[in-house]
């Protein structure tokens, strides 16, 4: 994982989850005005299980709820929320995590 943050972002560490967005922001503003039926591939996203098996223990999760939390913050990430880059940014995408959070 260490490596594919490196390559992908220039950042030097591990991470507990990346995401790739198969469409730019504004291709995504028009996507996301599917129809129920449509189907479309978002991106992908890596999930380091060894990392989310540490965290979930820090966090007082089980390793299930860990896993669900780092899914949702990667796929918030492929439809384009990004808490990386202001603090609105970051409030909007926690706000919307809790959302999806209390759905599951």
């Amino acid at each position: 994982m260490r490596s594919i943050n490196r390559q992908f972002r220039g950042i030097d560490k591990t991470t507990n989850v990346i995401s790739f967005p198969q469409y730019n922001p504004e291709e995504m503003r028009n996507i996301l005005k599917f129809q129920p039926s449509d189907r479309f591939l978002l991106g992908d996203i890596v999930i380091n299980l060894s990392m989310i098996q540490k965290e979930a223990v820090e966090h007082g999760l089980t390793f299930d709820e860990e896993l669900r939390e780092m899914m949702i913050h990667g796929l918030l990430h492929l439809i384009g929320y990004d808490h990386e880059k202001s603090s609105y940014g970051r409030r909007k995408m926690q706000k919307k995590e809790l959302e999806l959070l209390s759905l599951t």
